[in-house]
């Protein structure tokens, strides 16, 4: 057994999902055994939490530790990985497409060309390659990386299961047909065909309708600008943007929710999809990225936007019980396969090689 496993993130706040992801294996490799600490730049962890990441700066280890790096965008951290002498491992989280940036946040932009600079140069630099889907995984393979394995995130479902906030269920729940996305509002998510696609509903199917999007615009405050005016020009200006929200305020809108709406261009997994057939919402979704291997052969899935057809089928799942019923008996089967791996079994086995390496 190596006598620590340390990560490295490009950056560690409350609620996102490689934070979340670090905790977790944080939790599995002190359970056996190992020292596990969590670093990053501490310009990069929000304050409140300083004491759960740690100052990169801070990091020591041996030749026999382990230092598994969390791939994602362009940061100092990967640099410094790629310095380390000690045995190594990657996650790669996939690193978002910077034309999808380029016309709202030229910084982002350029983080992002760095991060698929970076993450070609350490083809070669860890002995375990892992990415969270196998999408993410033939990025890297493309790019030269060996042997990737497929390791699919560790999810507390559980906590969706937790009470819900009740003003939010009150003022939601009522009987309107809620149409929801949850994830970053971030210009790869193609939020404005989300307008689009719900303005169509609204104004030729259902007029008793609601759009609610749930998730941070940090960073990307010109695109959410944009598409709130778009949301004005197609009469659909009610939209709710309830930006980052708190656990029990989530779950509350995963329950008032009729149909969960992805039209995501890009995607390395997105989790809300499993959220939400986790809460037995009916998914229609786009098949972008890795979206079409996260529903597995669950939900509803499209791979033209075509916005009538679309604004049909949020109806028909809306209120076909039958077809809503069938659906989402296939959404519970996809959950059960995902849960029923036992993820940090799989995680403890590919790395057995490096900790056997590494023991003393």
């Amino acid at each position: 057994m190596a006598a620590a496993i340390h990560q490295l993130v490009a950056g560690f706040s409350r609620g996102d999902a490689i934070s979340n992801e670090a905790l977790a294996l944080q939790n599995a490799f002190r359970s056996w055994g190992a020292r596990s600490c969590i670093f990053c730049e501490a310009k990069r962890i929000l304050p409140e939490l300083r004491g759960t990441a740690r100052d990169l700066r801070e990091m020591s280890y041996g030749p026999d530790d382990i230092a598994l790096l969390h791939l994602s965008i362009g940061s100092a951290v990967n640099d410094f990985f790629a310095g380390l002498r000690c045995r190594k491992a990657i996650l790669y989280h996939n690193v978002t497409p910077p034309a999808f940036y380029k016309p709202i946040n030229s910084r982002t932009a350029a983080d992002l060309e760095r991060g698929l600079r970076q993450v070609k140069a350490l083809a070669g630099a860890a002995e375990l390659n892992m990415a969270v889907s196998g999408f993410n995984a033939a990025e890297l393979v493309a790019l030269g990386y060996r042997d990737v394995k497929v390791l699919p995130l560790t999810l507390d479902l559980g906590m969706l299961d937790a009470p819900p906030d009740k003003t939010v269920a009150k003022r939601y729940g009522d009987g309107r047909v809620n149409v929801i996305f949850v994830g970053r509002l971030a210009p790869n998510k193609a939020i404005e065909d989300l307008v689009t696609a719900f303005a169509h509903y609204r104004h030729c199917v259902q007029p008793r309708s609601r759009l609610i999007h749930v998730g941070s615009f940090a960073g990307a405050e010109r695109y959410y600008q944009m598409v709130r005016k778009r949301a004005q020009d197609m009469g659909v200006g009610d939209t709710v943007f309830a930006g980052a929200v708190p656990q029990n305020t989530l779950n509350a809108f995963y329950r008032i929710a009729s149909v969960f709406l992805c039209m995501s261009e890009h995607e390395g997994f997105c989790i809300p999809i499993i959220e939400a057939m986790h809460m037995r919402v009916p998914v229609l979704a786009y098949a972008g990225g890795a979206v079409p291997e996260t529903l597995d052969g669950a939900g509803v899935l499209f791979r033209e936007k075509k916005f009538p057809w679309i604004a049909e089928m949020i109806e028909m799942l809306a209120s076909d019980l039958a077809l809503r019923r069938s659906v989402i008996e296939r959404q519970d089967a996809r959950v059960g396969r995902y849960t029923a791996r036992d993820t940090v079994s799989e995680l403890r086995a590919l790395m057995r090689p490096l900790m056997e390496k590494g023991g003393r």
